[in-house]
Order: C-alpha cells, then sequence, then structure tokens
C-alpha cells in the first residue's frame, strides 16, 4: 500500500507541474489594471487623424511625373542625411531639428507635419523651384506594427498605408490559426509604463468599422487561443503525464501482486 501511494503522489505532482506550464502558457499579455479603452472618437484616434513625422523617421519620396528628379541614376547605401536609393524611391532620415535634406530645394522643416501634408509641402517646393506639375508621393517607411500569437505568420509588419485597420494586417500576416480565439483580440499601445489594451471582437460585424481597430505605429497585436485550443493542449499535457504514471502503477502492481506470492 505505500508504493501505490507512493506511485498516486508522484503523479499528482507531474499533473500540477502541467497544469501550471499551460497557464503560464496563457497568461501572456494578461490584463491586470483598468487601462482597457472603452471608446475612443474618431476625433481622438491619432491613427485617423494621421501620423505626424517625427525626428529620426525614414521617408521615401519619388516624382510620379518625372522619377529622374527625385531618384540618383546611381544607386546609393547612406541612408542617413542625405538620401539612399530603393526601388521605389529614394529615402531620406529626418534630422534631429526635424529637417530633410533634399535635392535642388536643401533643407525642409517637415517634423510635425502628416504624410500629406509634408508630401504637399514638398511638392510645392519642387513646383517653385524646379519641376513643372510635380505629383509627389512620399511614404513613412520606418512605421510597424508587431503581431503575435495565433496567426499563420508572426513579427514586425510595415505600416505604409494611411489608416490601415486591424483586419487588413491580419490579412498581410496570412490570418488567423485554427487555434486563434477571434473573439478577445489585443492591440496594444503606449509606452512601458502606461500600456493602453484595446479588446477586438472579430466575431462582430461592427469591429470593421471601429476606430480603435485602426493601427498606430509601435501597435502590438496578440491573439490568445480559444478554449477549444487550451483545453485541447491541456489534455495532451495529461496524456503525455498519464502515460508513465500508468506504466509505473501496472509495474508497482506487479511487483506487489508477486511480493504477496
Amino acid at each position: 500500500m505505500r508504493l501505490l501511494i507512493t506511485v498516486f503522489f508522484i503523479c499528482s505532482i507531474l499533473f500540477n507541474l502541467s497544469s501550471c506550464s499551460s497557464k503560464q502558457y496563457q497568461s501572456l499579455f494578461e490584463q491586470k489594471s483598468t487601462n482597457t479603452i472603452d471608446t475612443v472618437s474618431p476625433k481622438n484616434n491619432p491613427a485617423f487623424i494621421g501620423y505626424r513625422i517625427k525626428p529620426q523617421d525614414i521617408i521615401q519620396i519619388r516624382n510620379l511625373q518625372n522619377i529622374s528628379y527625385i531618384v540618383d541614376a546611381a544607386p546609393s547605401t547612406s541612408a542617413s542625411g542625405g538620401g539612399a536609393t530603393g526601388g521605389s524611391g529614394q529615402t531620406y532620415q529626418v534630422e534631429e531639428d526635424g529637417s530633410v535634406a533634399l535635392p535642388v530645394i536643401g533643407h525642409v522643416n517637415i517634423a510635425g507635419l502628416t504624410r500629406p501634408q509634408a508630401a504637399k509641402l514638398v511638392e510645392d517646393l519642387y513646383r517653385k523651384s524646379l519641376l513643372k506639375d510635380p505629383i509627389i508621393e512620399l511614404k513613412i517607411t520606418n512605421l510597424k506594427v508587431t503581431l503575435l500569437g495565433e496567426l499563420t505568420s508572426q513579427g514586425s509588419f510595415p505600416l505604409i498605408k494611411d489608416k490601415t485597420t486591424l483586419v487588413e494586417m491580419i490579412g498581410q500576416a496570412g490570418g488567423l490559426t485554427k487555434n486563434a480565439n477571434e473573439t478577445n483580440i489585443k492591440i496594444i499601445r503606449g509606452d512601458q509604463l502606461n500600456p493602453q489594451v484595446t479588446l477586438i471582437n472579430l466575431r462582430d460585424i461592427q469591429s470593421i468599422n471601429d476606430p480603435r481597430a485602426i493601427l498606430q505605429s509601435g501597435d502590438i497585436v496578440y491573439v490568445s487561443q480559444n478554449k477549444r485550443s487550451v483545453r485541447n493542449e491541456n489534455l495532451q499535457n495529461i496524456s503525455a503525464v498519464s502515460q508513465p504514471a500508468l506504466l509505473l502503477l501496472n509495474t508497482a502492481l506487479l511487483i506487489l501482486s508477486f511480493s504477496r506470492r
């Protein structure tokens, strides 16, 4: 009997350890405060207003009318201060003073402007000094969102388009996996001292028009496992633990039965 009690004691310890490891995995990005955003009007949403250019941002500029005026014929590898030629335009880094050095027109202060505002400013300056009817395309290439959890692809994805929605970004990542909990998708934004968590339910058709689901640079999107997946994972853990435990129990019973003969 002592041997049986010992075997059951060992099995219970292994079961508890397995349950704890599964619970720790599920507690990733768990909400522990009251920072959840319930309502955000489009007027107060920075993503709706438009991202404003900051120092150290990388912008890409090209003239759709005549690309040779913005992009050098010979490729360059430098991206700091001056420009670097990319496959679809010339890239420039915004300096600490908020200006960017552009060919012919020199330093232009664009910090604090939205992407359309900066594009119009550059377009007007080139029209006055050099180009006839330019059409300037300006992109901010260093903006990104991090996707984690139950998605086909995880990692950092660029925010090239204005007002990129959660659904669009999930589509870029290849969609949700079969284990995803689509009713409780977390968008985490803000600094480390005061993070804000927005919960989006993709089962609700109204989530498509939800202004909170418009992503901002630096956002973290986390898709957790659904209950079915968690249950299946727990069952697998129990099975993995119970099989050697049952084998040990059978061995103990055999030893006990032979010892009584």
